[in-house]
This record gives C-alpha cells, sequence and structure tokens, in this order.
C-alpha cells in the first residue's frame, strides 16, 4: 500500500518536531539539516504518547512509551481511513487534556500529521480556520499542502466519512 504522495516539491522541515499547543507536538520520521541533507527523527522518551500515521523501525519511540499507530495514507482516504484519523485525533486530544505530552507523527510531519493535529485541536475548542492556521504557523507553511485534508477539516469528519462512504 502507497502510504505517502510525492514531495510536492515541498523541501523537509528544519526539525524532527514542533510544538503547535501546549503539550501537542507535531513531526515525522525525517527532517533536513541546515546543509540539506536528510535526519532521522528517532523519538526516544520525550514523549508519553506517540500517535503513528505512518511507521519505520529503528524511529522509535522507546520501550514504555506509548505508541498508538493509525497507518493512513497521504491522499484521499476511505471512511474506515477517516474514522480512524477521527480516533488518533480523539486520543490525542484525550491525551492532552490530561497533561501528557503527546506527538502524532508520519513521513515528514506535514500532511497526516497535520490533519490529526488541527482535529484534535477541534476536538480542543479551536475552529477549524484557527486549527489549520496554528499547524501552518508553528510546524510549516508547508502544512497541510494536500487539499484534500484541509477539504476533511472543513466539512468535518463526520461528514466527510459519511459522504466517501457515498462515492465507494
Amino acid at each position: 500500500m502507497r502510504t505517502r504522495q510525492k514531495e510536492r516539491d515541498a523541501p523537509g522541515p528544519s526539525e524532527p518536531w514542533t510544538e503547535i499547543a501546549p503539550g501537542l507536538w507535531m513531526g515525522g520520521h525525517y527532517y533536513t539539516l541546515p546543509g540539506g541533507e536528510p535526519e532521522r527523527a528517532v523519538v526516544k522518551g520525550e514523549f508519553d504518547l506517540v500517535v503513528s500515521l505512518f511507521t519505520l523501525p529503528g524511529h522509535g519511540p522507546a520501550p514504555g512509551v506509548e505508541h498508538v499507530v493509525r497507518e493512513v495514507p497521504d491522499g484521499p482516504l476511505s471512511p474506515g481511513q477517516l474514522l480512524a484519523v477521527q480516533e488518533a485525533a480523539w486520543l490525542t486530544a484525550a491525551a492532552v487534556r490530561r497533561g501528557c505530552r503527546t506527538l502524532v507523527r508520519c513521513h515528514a510531519g506535514y500532511n497526516r500529521s497535520g490533519l490529526v493535529v488541527a482535529q484534535a485541536l477541534v476536538d480542543l475548542g479551536h475552529g477549524t480556520d484557527e486549527a489549520v492556521r496554528l499547524v501552518r504557523e508553528r510546524r510549516s507553511p508547508r502544512a497541510l499542502n494536500n487539499p484534500v485534508f484541509v477539504d476533511y477539516l472543513n466539512t468535518g469528519l463526520d461528514v466527510a466519512v459519511l459522504l466517501t462512504g457515498l462515492s465507494g
């Protein structure tokens, strides 16, 4: 299964993860060093919960750190995949409410993680536009560059699940 779209001419992020809101971090499995070389982002024990929408061996987290995996593609999502995103966002928001340091990550930390983090922010009381703005402002202007994901957020994930179910 292909889980990632082409880079869309976006250079990788300059840091492995970024705090979007207090206790809520967004990142990827790779970031770009100042010289332009890719570097692995390996999670050790920095977080209480890691939500991975993409996984690779050797990228952590360390044993004892709660790790939730909900692999989804960086493209149009099926109803089941949208439900997995919804669940990941709910788990993320619940962990942040409990005061847990929470990382949501995908490959580069732009789209899939952006979708879950933005939805978690909505679940935490932010408006959709504000959630998207925070993700782009704090992580990168390139974050959430998948317009389908922004459409899902603007439509609402509950409605998006129903609408995608109609087309299948």
